[in-house]
């Protein structure tokens, strides 16, 4: 992906809360499409290999969420975490990690990472098809600084991480926002 690039349409199929259904587990079937998420709104959205993997739950969605405050003051709507991975795991991730400010995107069939050009195979750890890492912002469904780890492809036997961190990401923004001022 590069800047300046439109983000891709689809549908992402999603559960939400909704008491009405009852039960020990009141979550409904709802789609969402890539402008329900992306437009009219600058956000970061980050992807990682998978929810629950120790990588993207000790630092990379952790960093985020922490972060929020600081991310709003620099001009960021909301925080999106996407992974190849169903809603229901996105959910429950979501619950064990107590989020409150980053949203997650489940991308189950791959479908959106693979149109980016981010979908990897993982076999080597017995994954499959996975999301490479990285984060943007995007800017009313438009890439506006894109940051990729490096060494994308199949089976990686390592998994990088640095260039979407939370870190990196909110040093882009402050100097983005040095240079607006300027």
């Amino acid at each position: 992906m590069k800047v300046g690039v439109k983000l891709p349409e689809v549908t992402f199929h999603t559960r939400v809360r909704d008491e009405s259904v009852g039960g020990p587990n009141p979550y409904r079937w709802e789609d969402k499409t890539t402008a329900d998420y992306f437009a009219g709104k600058r956000v970061i959205l980050f992807s990682l290999p998978g929810a629950f993997t120790p990588t993207c739950s000790t630092y990379q969605l952790p960093g985020y969420e922490k972060g929020y405050p600081e991310f709003k003051e620099l001009g960021i709507d909301d925080i999106y975490c996407m992974s190849v991975n169903d809603s229901f795991v996105m959910n429950k991730w979501a619950q064990t990690q107590e989020l409150k400010n980053v949203k997650v995107i489940p991308d189950g069939s791959g479908e959106f990472t693979r149109k980016m050009g981010m979908l990897v195979d993982k076999d080597n750890l017995g994954f499959g098809m996975r999301s490479w890492r990285y984060a943007a912002v995007i800017n009313d469904g438009v890439i506006e600084a894109w940051f990729e780890e490096p060494g994308l492809m199949d089976n990686c036997p390592d998994d990088p991480y640095g260039v979407s961190s939370p870190e990196t990401v909110k040093e882009y923004l402050v100097e983005a926002a040095k240079a607006t001022a300027a």
